[in-house]
């Protein structure tokens, strides 16, 4: 968005004539500006006929008697005079403008909820720094890429909790996301169905026309009186679409240190049965990640999907100033009438 603060100068104001106030014009006519470059050509072209063509008056004057005085130099001002009229029109007539241009973005927008895992099995290591912290922070670049949509979180561990309801306020959003940490709930286990209901009940109000839960979890449903398949069917009823991540690799996985400071290794087993069939009842997605770098590109596709389209409004207030360049070659051109018809006209040319 640019504004014409700096041109409300008078015309007669010599900062018209600024190299930064040309550099900050635009021009409706461009190409008559290169007219600017026949004034120099034309310059030459009157010189040479001058010298070669006037006629000439020989007088015999001895040496000493030739000097040359620097008042003859004012014969040249009714020429500069001419020259300023002539290049002051070309700007004119390439019609420079400034243009003060507002442009409005809008869309209905998405409603999204972040349902996250904060189960103590999401201290596991095989993400850096684990698993929780990796969730975070794709959490938060999710969040900077999205325009105008409404973003909310719940977290859940034995139990489920809305951390935040739908806001567009992504900055507050993003400092409750960095203060999530494993004591928030104390109860033990991971209840994926309490987590569902919670994240349905937040949207179930909600009049957009697309509401999207984003479920991460590492564990199977161990906590909760809620069963997730039921859960999951309650959210499609409001036509809540789910995408559902499963974080974690199988095996041996690090998990905290060993007596001698060495990472402790654990069997890691992930049931994906569950998850699975909530993304399908949700009509949405299941994915497997097992490093940041494979949650971060499922965070990035699950963007790409759920975009809604950004409408624009463009407006135009274009200003002209060819009038103050006008004024200024009226007043080179009025000097030059009355400069053409004294003696500094008729000064000896040669």
């Amino acid at each position: 968005m640019t504004d014409n603060s700096g041109f409300d100068m008078p015309w007669y104001s010599l900062r018209w004539f600024a190299a930064s106030t040309f550099k900050s014009f635009t021009w409706e006519y461009q190409l008559v500006l290169y007219a600017l470059l026949l004034i120099p050509i034309f310059i030459v072209l009157r010189w040479v006929i001058r010298h070669f063509f006037n006629q000439k008056l020989p007088i015999a004057l001895t040496k000493s008697q030739v000097k040359s005085n620097p008042t003859n130099l004012v014969r040249l001002i009714p020429d500069i005079l001419l020259i300023f009229f002539v290049a002051l029109v070309i700007v004119a007539l390439a019609r420079p403008q400034k243009t003060n241009e507002k442009v409005e973005q809008w869309t209905e927008g998405i409603d999204i909820m972040l349902v996250v895992d904060i189960s103590q099995s999401m201290q596991i290591e095989d993400f850096k720094p684990n698993r929780l912290e990796a969730a975070k922070k794709v959490a938060e670049n999710f969040i900077d890429g999205r325009f105008q949509d409404r973003i909310g979180m719940v977290i859940f561990s034995g139990d489920a909790y809305s951390l935040s309801p739908l806001t567009t306020d992504y900055d507050l959003l993003k400092s409750y996301i960095e203060e999530i940490n494993f004591d928030m709930i104390e109860n033990r286990g991971t209840a994926i169905g309490s987590a569902l209901a919670v994240a349905t009940n937040r949207m179930r109000e909600s009049d957009s026309k697309s509401k999207v839960v984003i479920l991460l979890s590492d564990g199977d449903n161990t906590a909760g009186n809620i069963d997730p398949i039921t859960a999951a069917k309650l959210a499609a009823a409001y036509d809540i679409k789910i995408y559902t991540i499963a974080i974690g690799k199988e095996g041996k996985v690090p998990f905290g240190q060993g007596f001698f400071g060495r990472p402790r290794m654990i069997d890691n087993t992930l049931d994906e049965t569950t998850l699975r069939e909530i993304a399908k009842i949700g009509e949405g997605e299941f994915y497997r990640v097992s490093d940041n770098e494979a949650l971060q590109q499922v965070f990035d596709l699950i963007d790409k999907y759920e975009k809604a389209e950004i409408k624009e409004s463009r407006y135009k207030d274009t200003t002209d100033f060819y009038r103050n360049y006008l004024l200024w070659a009226m007043c080179f051109f009025l000097l030059w009438l009355l400069l053409k018809s004294t003696f500094i006209s008729n000064v000896l040319q040669d």
